[in-house]
């Protein structure tokens, strides 16, 4: 099995890194793209949610990113220790009916030896917003990497 550097246990870099890589990949709405960043037998909770593996992820992301329009997320390092990692983050997205949403939420991942995550759990409140309100365009430019995403 390849690695996916960087590799636990994480150090405030490395825990860094893997935050910006995780956005990333979210951001571009490619669900398989995004699964080959979890374990084959990885454990979501996501909101209300509980499924295992990677056929099973890209059929979530699929549904999310068919329903969550124009999807831009920023993802900020909360805490690290050892193989684990917890973030905090908002995206906002509209609905077919036009409708915007800012979520915001807290993850807690755990990742195994070779730097995949095989454990991802989700807490996501949403709170609509006029389009005039939004913060989030697309993903992180450059000169915003590594720098916090304010709450509000």
């Amino acid at each position: 099995m390849p690695d996916r550097p960087p590799l636990p246990p994480f150090d405030r870099p490395s825990a860094l890194i893997k935050v910006q890589a995780a956005e990333d990949g979210w951001n571009t709405r490619d669900p398989e793209r995004v699964a080959g960043a979890y374990t084959e037998d990885s454990a979501w909770r996501n909101r209300d949610s509980f499924f295992t593996g990677r056929a099973a992820i890209i059929e979530f992301l699929t549904a999310k990113w068919d329903r969550e329009l124009d999807y831009a997320l920023r993802k900020n390092l909360w805490a690290f220790d050892g193989n684990r990692i917890a973030v905090r983050f908002q995206y906002e997205c509209h609905d077919a009916a036009g409708r915007w949403w800012r979520s915001y939420g807290n993850e807690l991942w755990e990742f195994d030896e070779h730097g995949l995550m095989r454990r991802r759990e989700a807490s996501i409140n949403d709170v609509p917003i006029e389009e005039s309100q939004r913060r989030i365009f697309g993903p992180r430019p450059e000169a915003e990497r590594g720098t916090e995403f304010p709450l509000q």
